[in-house]
C-alpha cells in the first residue's frame, strides 16, 4: 500500500482501495475506506465538528503512523492496521492473506481486515475483521433482550426492532471504545476466534476508535463526538402513571383525581394509543376526547404533566393517507403493495428520513396536540415496526432501507425535537421504543419495549440498561412488571410488579405501564376504528393490586422522592460527560477487577449500588461490595468492603447500599 499525508489525515491507497484515517475527538481516530472513485462524505453518527487537523503522521518505507492523543494507528506495507495507546496494543485487524509481516500463520485463507464486495452501483456488502483476544470483554451495542452483559461470544443483529435497539458502540476491558459508525443493517460477530462487523449496503467502511484512562473516559470521549442529552426536565422525576390504555378524558381525570384524594404527587400521566380516530390521523377521536384543552388544563392545575402516543404508521382510511402518498412522503416498498405494518388497520409508514414528512409530522402534531396542552410526545413504535422486517423490500428518502434504516428512530426523535426547540417548549422530554447512536442529543428517553412479564424478562432489563447506558443512552426506562401480563389477579404476578418497581426506582424514570389481562373489560364501541374501539387492560394504578402491595408500592414512591435532587445531579453529569445513571459496576470501580464480573448488581450514579431480586419467592441475595465503607439504606446496616455479603431482602425492599467513603 502507498500512503501519503493531506489536510492531516493518512491517506493509503492500493488497487481501487482508499484508506483515510484522520483524528477525530480526543485520542480518537475515524476509519474509512472506499473502492469508489470518492468518499460520499458523510459523517452519519459524528460530529463534522469534532474533526482535528491535529494528528501526527509518519510516513516510513516499511508502512506509516497516525497518532491522536495517546492513540496511535500503526500500518504496515499491506495496510493492516493495529491500534495501540502509547506501545500498548489494543486492537488490531485480522489478516490471513499472501504476503506481509502480521499474521503469517493461515495466509493462504485469504481473508483481510477489510472487504468490499460490490453490489449494484456504488454500494457494497461491507466487512471489518479484528483479531479477537482471550480474556477481552466486550460491552455497550445498545440494548438486546439477553441476559448477557459482557458481549464477547454474541451474535448481534445490527437492526432495530420492538424490544431491541442497536447502538454499535462497543466498550473493552482492554482500554478501548469502537463505533460502527454505520446505519446500515447488517450484524457483528463478537467472536472467540474474531469480531467481525458487517454493513449488508453501504458506500464505504466507517468506524471510529478511541482510548483512555479509565471506561468512564472512553465514555466521555465517545459521547464528546456523537452528542449527549440535554439537561432534563427537573419536575418530572417522580412517578409516571401509564395503562394500556386510558380510553376517554374522563378515564384520565378519574385516575389523576384519585392520585390527588390520596395525596401521591403525580408526574405524568400518559395517554396511550387508539385515542385516534385513524392511524396517522395524530388528532384525539372527539367522541371520547371532547375537550382536551379542559382536560389539560385540570392536569396542569394538579401539578400533572400530560404525553400522548404517536405512531408513524399511518392508515389507508384515514385522512393524511392520500396527501402522504400523493407527496411522496411515506416509505416505499420495492416490491408488492404499500403496505408495511398490519396492525388494527393496512398501513402504511411516514418516511421521517424525509424533510417535509419530518415538517408535516411535527406541525399536525402541533396542532392537534400541544395546541391543545399536551407536554410531551410518547414516539412509539419508532424502530419503524413492521409487518415483515425485510428491510431490502423498503426504500427511504436516503435509498434502501437496508443500508440507512438504522438511524429511522434517530430521525423520528429529531422531528420533534427540532419542533419543539423551535417552538420554544425547552426543557422537554419525550419517550421513544428505539434509537440509533446520538439519540440522547435530541431530548429521548428510551424505554424497552413491549417485553414480557416474567422475571427473566427482569433480568434481561438489568443488561439493557446497562449496556444502553454505556452505548451514550442515560435516560432509560422499562414497563414496570413487564409489558404483557396473562393475570393481574395472579399472587406470582404481583409479586413481580413489586420486585420489577422496587427495580425501577433505581432507574432514570419510575414508570407505571403494561396491557394487563384478563380482556373482560367491553370496548366503548363496535366500530372497527376510533377512539372506543379495541380492548383495554386492567388497572394498572399503585391501588390495583391490592392493600398490601400498595403499601409496598406507596413506601418505595416516599423513597424516590427523597432522590430527587440527587437525580439531577445524576442528570448534570449525563448532560456534560456523558455519564449514564445506571452504571456498570466496573464504570465506578475499574480497577476491581471482580467488578469486571458483576452483571446483576450495578451503581446508581457514584452513591448507591443497587441488587435486585430476580428471581421468585426470593427474600435473600449476595451482593459484592467493593472496597470503602457501606450502609444498606433500608435496615441500616452498615458494611466493609471489599467482599461478598448475604442480606436480607424482605418483599418489602430490594438490597441498595449507600457508599460511605469513597
Amino acid at each position: 500500500m502507498e500512503f501519503t499525508q493531506k489536510n492531516g489525515c493518512l491517506i493509503g491507497r492500493h488497487e481501487h482501495e482508499t484508506l483515510c484515517i484522520e483524528a477525530w475527538g480526543k485520542n480518537a481516530l475515524r476509519v474509512r475506506s472506499t473502492a469508489n472513485r470518492a468518499f460520499s462524505g458523510r459523517c452519519n453518527a459524528l460530529d463534522p465538528e469534532k474533526r482535528s487537523a491535529d494528528a501526527q503522521i509518519r510516513l516510513s518505507p516499511d508502512g506509516a503512523e497516525i497518532r491522536s492523543g495517546s492513540l496511535r494507528a500503526v500500518l504496515n506495507s499491506t495496510g493492516v492496521i493495529s491500534f495501540f495507546k502509547e506501545d500498548t496494543l489494543l486492537l488490531r485487524e485480522y489478516y490471513r492473506n499472501y504476503g506481509g509481516t502480521i499474521c503469517k500463520e493461515g495466509r493462504a485463507l485469504k481473508l483481510e481486515g477489510r472487504e468490499l464486495k460490490p453490489l449494484a452501483g456504488n454500494d457494497y456488502t461491507i466487512k471489518a475483521r479484528f483479531e479477537s483476544r482471550d480474556g477481552e470483554k466486550l460491552f455497550g451495542m445498545g440494548q438486546y433482550q439477553q441476559p448477557y452483559l459482557d458481549l464477547k461470544g454474541c451474535t448481534l443483529e445490527l437492526a432495530q426492532r420492538n424490544s431491541q435497539s442497536s447502538i454499535p458502540f462497543v466498550l473493552s476491558n482492554l482500554g478501548y471504545g469502537l463505533l460502527w459508525n454505520n446505519p446500515a443493517v447488517g450484524t457483528v460477530s463478537f467472536g472467540k476466534n474474531l469480531t467481525e462487523w458487517t454493513a449488508t449496503e453501504a458506500e464505504e467502511l466507517d468506524y471510529w476508535i478511541t482510548t483512555d484512562e479509565a471506561p468512564a473516559k472512553i465514555i466521555e470521549n465517545y459521547t464528546d463526538v456523537v452528542g449527549r442529552s440535554p439537561m432534563f426536565p427537573e419536575k418530572i422525576l417522580g412517578l409516571w402513571q401509564c395503562k394500556l390504555r386510558y380510553r376517554s378524558q374522563e378515564e384520565v381525570l378519574a385516575v389523576a383525581r384519585k392520585y390527588r384524594e390520596l395525596g401521591i404527587p403525580l408526574d405524568v400521566i400518559v395517554i396511550d394509543f387508539f385515542h385516534w380516530p385513524y392511524q396517522g390521523s395524530w388528532c384525539f377521536d372527539k367522541k371520547y376526547w371532547p375537550d382536551v384543552r379542559a382536560m389539560t388544563d385540570e392536569l396542569h392545575a394538579m401539578g400533572i404533566k400530560v404525553m400522548v402516543s404517536v405512531w408513524p404508521s399511518v392508515d389507508k382510511r384515514g385522512k393524511n393517507f392520500g396527501e402522504l402518498q400523493e407527496r411522496g412522503l411515506l416509505l416505499r416498498t420495492e416490491r408488492g403493495t404499500v403496505e408495511t405494518y398490519d396492525f388494527q388497520g393496512e398501513c402504511a409508514t411516514i418516511d421521517l428520513f424525509n424533510p417535509e414528512a419530518r415538517q408535516f409530522l411535527y406541525e399536525t402534531c402541533k396542532k392537534n396536540y400541544s395546541d391543545l396542552g399536551i407536554d410531551f410526545f410518547w414516539l412509539d413504535n419508532a424502530e419503524p415496526d413492521l409487518a415483515v422486517y425485510d428491510f431490502d423490500n423498503i426504500r427511504c428518502y436516503d435509498g434502501p432501507m437496508q443500508k440507512y434504516g438504522a438511524a429511522y428512530p434517530k430521525d423520528y426523535a429529531k422531528t420533534f425535537h427540532d419542533g419543539m426547540t423551535a417552538d420554544g417548549r425547552t426543557p422537554f422530554m419525550n419517550l421513544i421504543r428505539c434509537g440509533w447512536v446520538g439519540s440522547q442529543k435530541y431530548s429521548t428517553l428510551l424505554w424497552s419495549g413491549d417485553i414480557p412479564s416474567t422475571y427473566e424478562a427482569l433480568r434481561d432489563q438489568i443488561s439493557a440498561g446497562l449496556n444502553i447506558g454505556i452505548a451514550g443512552i442515560p435516560w432509560w426506562t422499562t414497563d414496570i412488571g413487564g409489558f404483557m401480563t396473562d393475570d393481574v389477579n395472579d399472587p406470582d404476578f404481583r409479586e413481580l410488579l413489586v420486585r420489577w418497581y422496587e427495580f425501577a426506582v433505581f432507574c432514570p424514570i419510575l414508570r407505571m405501564h403494561g396491557d394487563r389481562g384478563p380482556y373482560n373489560i367491553p370496548e366503548l364501541d363496535h366500530r372497527d376504528y376510533g377512539g372506543g374501539y379495541l380492548h383495554t387492560g386492567q388497572p394498572n394504578e399503585l391501588w390495583s393490586y391490592g392493600e398490601d402491595v400498595f403499601r409496598i408500592l406507596k413506601a418505595n414512591l416516599d423513597t424516590r422522592l427523597t432522590l430527587k435532587p440527587y437525580l439531577m445531579d445524576l442528570m448534570q453529569q449525563a448532560h456534560e460527560t456523558g455519564a449514564p445513571l445506571m452504571r456498570t459496576m466496573f464504570f465506578e470501580f475499574p480497577q476491581d477487577a471482580a467488578c469486571w464480573n458483576l452483571d446483576d448488581q450495578y451503581m446508581f450514579g457514584s452513591r448507591y449500588l443497587v441488587a435486585p431480586i430476580l428471581t421468585p419467592k426470593t427474600f435473600e441475595r449476595k451482593v459484592y461490595l467493593p472496597a470503602g465503607n457501606w450502609q444498606e439504606i433500608h435496615s441500616g446496616e452498615q458494611f466493609a468492603g471489599g467482599e461478598s455479603v448475604t442480606v436480607k431482602a424482605p418483599l418489602e425492599y430490594i438490597p441498595v447500599f449507600e457508599r460511605l467513603t469513597k
